[in-house]
């Protein structure tokens, strides 16, 4: 981890097509301006979209610049402030940083080329980070700098997707927040065991609902267990898992977050009870052709397939709160140090981690 005021980044070079050639560089320690804070990161957790950033796939939109710093989220505390900055008098507080300038209201606000760690916007896998006061919020208490950064592109997106299907607006924009069992006698479809379905299966079961998961691992099955899901799929025991899960409900589920891509999207369709939705967040697979079956099955059932892109600031914190409220505690695979962030990627391109893969940054 990092021990000095210098700072020190990882960069992708120009030419980069592997996680190998991510290079340790050095840059000027930033200075908050107007309505600014310098943060001293503590903790990044990466995501699929980092993995395709640094190796250039042309899945990820976007030509990103030489030596553009990855990772979208992080996880740290406030160093010292800028003029007219509102977390002035809060050095020392523990906070999470809010990753795009999509701030409210609906996805019509989301910039993809300002989100940290994609085309011209350095990311979090860096030291010290100069940020808009709008995008700090503080972390939920309790949690480390590494459960705090895990929260961000996977637990926002989850909570969103949840609080798309029960406001039924499906634009983005949310009514106020009103806890209590909102999801009783609702059914959800989460896929694997990664760090977003972790979120799902947790958000779900405190809200009251039926959670189903899948997965290829009986061990991590029976980890998902604990978490508060119900029913338990192996999909290499059982292919035909979206037959299984009908039985089960006897209808479908409610609402399906949809990790797995073009591999598992007809099935996912499939699977949902009619008038139910199935909330896109993952492109895990490879690319293929969409399946012949596919519209009829959407057109005469009134399924909906939404896109989940991304998230707004007040989704953010409104979700730190539930953390907080909730007691939810995010699921680490893996904690890497600093020093060894190729190592953290080459563990996140398998695709077989149990929860987030973290890199610590600095001390607490």
């Amino acid at each position: 981890m990092t021990t000095s005021n210098n700072n020190i980044a990882w960069g992708i070079p120009s030419d980069a097509t592997s996680v190998k050639q991510l290079t340790k560089i050095t840059l000027p320690t930033p200075v908050p301006g107007p309505n600014q804070a310098l943060v001293r990161l503590t903790a990044t957790s990466l995501n699929f979209r980092d993995l395709l950033i640094v190796t250039h796939s042309p899945a990820y939109p976007g030509i990103h610049k030489s030596n553009l710093v990855p990772s979208a989220d992080g996880a740290g505390i406030i160093d010292s402030t800028g003029p007219s900055s509102k977390w002035a008098g809060h050095e020392g507080t523990k906070v999470i940083l809010h990753p795009n300038t999509w701030i409210s209201g609906d996805v019509q606000n989301l910039d993809l080329g300002k989100i940290y760690g994609g085309f011209d916007n350095d990311g979090t896998l860096q030291s010290w980070k100069v940020v808009e006061d709008e995008r700090i919020i503080e972390a939920p208490k309790g949690l480390t700098g590494g459960e705090g950064a895990s929260l961000i592109t996977a637990g926002v997106p989850a909570w969103s997707a949840i609080r798309e299907s029960l406001d039924g607006r499906l634009d983005g924009t949310m009514a106020p927040w009103k806890d209590g069992k909102r999801l009783e006698g609702k059914t959800l479809l989460t896929m694997g065991t990664g760090g977003v379905s972790c979120f799902a299966i947790q958000i779900a079961s405190a809200l009251g609902a039926t959670v189903i998961v899948t997965s290829s691992s009986d061990d991590k099955l029976a980890r998902c267990k604990a978490l508060g899901a119900t029913h338990l799929i192996n999909y290499a025991k059982n292919p035909d898992w979206d037959q299984e899960i009908v039985r089960l409900t006897g209808r479908g589920v409610d609402h399906v977050i949809e990790l797995g891509g073009h591999e598992t999207l007809l099935k996912s369709v499939n699977c949902t009870r009619p008038g139910g939705i199935i909330s896109v967040i993952g492109i895990l697979s490879r690319a293929q052709d969409i399946p012949a079956d596919l519209i009829p099955s959407v057109l005469y059932s009134g399924r909906i397939i939404k896109g989940c892109v991304a998230f707004s600031r007040d989704l953010t914190a409104e979700f730190a709160r539930f953390v907080e409220e909730h007691g939810i505690k995010p699921v680490i695979a893996r904690e890497y140090d600093f020093d060894n962030a190729v190592e953290a990627f080459e563990a996140l391109e398998k695709q077989n981690s149990m929860g987030k893969i973290v890199i610590k940054i600095s001390e607490e």
